[in-house]
């Protein structure tokens, strides 16, 4: 860790083995410095349908393949690579669709590879983009790594201290840069995870009172503001420089079903008909009514942790079951944490958001818990449910910061499969 003012407890060496792996594994190009005119602009970029082995003719179980040429905004070639790309094949007449697997070849080019998996028309259609709704070129991917080393607290918090008639508010983050101002150290003795304050002048650090989501410094230099322009150089289409569909037809007598793919290497399924379809022969269930959801549910304990998309599971299966039920636990809208119970199924279902960094409103230091603590309290077995999803908030710091959560996040997992081997655990990505 480079950054002078983050301090963090040391790994093991085989997590620290797999730290660098992971950090290894995901380097993105570097951008060299260039004038604006000299960035990756869409507009001026295309991309190609090669003919492939069949000279233009697709089967199902076939591969396409797309060239993808980046140019600047003075329509020139870009010679480097780094660009985030999106690629999917998509009908959305079938309600099908399929993620490509992009390789940047670092000279300006990429291929994107689809399997062909239905038949009947596809489209192909490529969306620069970065993270899930940010889409940025190489030279903006290259600022976002730039600022999360250099500057890992310009996303910031606050907490409330209060005694009596007494109250101040300080600034709090993973990472604090030394001041004359002594330290609040709220290091979660159990996980490990780093978290201070700058202490209040007149209260003890017993004293805090809340998490507060402070604000978002941009911190960008002169002429990185235009880097990100929505419609112009974020989340914008390339377009085509001939057709931009193709007709897949049906298999060849004889030719090899498509099998699963790993993470690093393709997609592991598909959608087609608006439903999800597993490659590799993964049988998958689908739960379509209130009946089938809560018959899948009955006689379960449910625990969702996370951030907001967790929190949507839990409203979505309430709006879903009719017998779920929410208890009114004074709870802040957004924060939780919240329960619902289906006295008829025997179906209790729980939220409980994750702990800091969190840019939610106010949450009480009560109610700030780590994930793996929680986990490490369940007794588990074959009628709990796990479901956990965290990310979002941590865009802006540091990947190590991201990486030893998990870490800690699967220890504990780890040791509630041990004593409960019963217990289903999902991650949500």
């Amino acid at each position: 860790m480079h950054r002078s003012f983050c301090t963090f407890q040391p790994l093991s060496p085989k997590d620290a083995l797999e730290e660098r792996f992971i950090l290894h594994s995901i380097a993105w190009p570097e951008t060299p410095p260039v004038s604006l005119a000299q960035t990756s602009d869409p507009a001026h970029s295309t991309f190609t349908i090669l003919p492939g082995r069949g000279g233009g003719q697709w089967h199902i179980g076939d591969q396409l393949e797309v060239m993808i040429q980046m140019s600047d905004f003075k329509g020139r070639p870009k010679k480097c690579g780094g660009d985030f790309l999106l690629a999917k094949l998509h009908n959305w007449k079938l309600g099908a669709g399929v993620a490509g697997q992009v390789v940047d070849h670092l000279n300006g080019s990429y291929s994107a590879v689809f399997s062909l998996l239905w038949e009947g028309g596809a489209q192909v259609e490529v969306i620069m983009l970065t993270q899930v709704t940010l889409v940025h070129p190489s030279e903006a991917v290259t600022v976002l790594n730039r600022l999360n080393s250099e500057q890992p607290d310009r996303m910031y918090f606050n907490s409330l201290f209060r005694s009596g008639s007494l109250s101040e508010t300080t600034v709090c983050n993973i990472c604090l840069r030394p001041t004359q101002q002594p330290l609040c150290n709220y290091t979660d003795v159990r996980t490990g995870e780093p978290w201070s304050c700058y202490k209040p002048k007149k209260l003890s650090c017993d004293a805090r009172v809340d998490h507060v989501r402070g604000g978002y410094r941009l911190n960008l230099k002169a002429q990185e503001e235009k880097l990100f322009r929505g419609g112009v150089n974020m989340k914008v289409s390339i377009r085509a420089s001939g057709p931009a569909s193709v007709t897949v037809l049906p298999k060849k007598e004889g030719q090899p079903k498509v099998k699963s793919t790993s993470v690093t290497s393709g997609p592991s399924g598909y959608y087609y008909q608006d439903v999800w379809r597993a490659l590799g022969g993964t049988t998958v269930h689908q739960f379509n009514t209130p009946y089938a959801i809560s018959q899948c549910l009955q006689g379960k304990v449910v625990h969702l942790y996370g951030d907001s998309t967790i929190r949507q599971w839990f409203y979505f299966l309430i709006a879903a079951l009719p017998d779920l039920k929410e208890f009114d636990l004074h709870s802040l809208k957004n924060v939780g944490p919240f329960m619902a119970l289906d006295y008829a199924n025997n179906i209790l279902l729980t939220f409980r958001c994750h702990g800091p960094p969190l840019f939610f409103a106010r949450v009480s230091t009560s109610e700030l818990r780590y994930i793996a603590n929680e986990l490490d309290g369940l007794i588990g077995g074959t009628n709990t449910v796990v479901v956990f999803g965290i990310w979002a908030h941590f865009s802006t710091f540091p990947m190590e910061i991201y990486i030893r959560r998990l870490q800690s996040i699967r220890g504990a997992v780890v040791r509630l499969l041990d004593r409960a081997p019963g217990t289903l655990v999902f991650a949500l990505d």
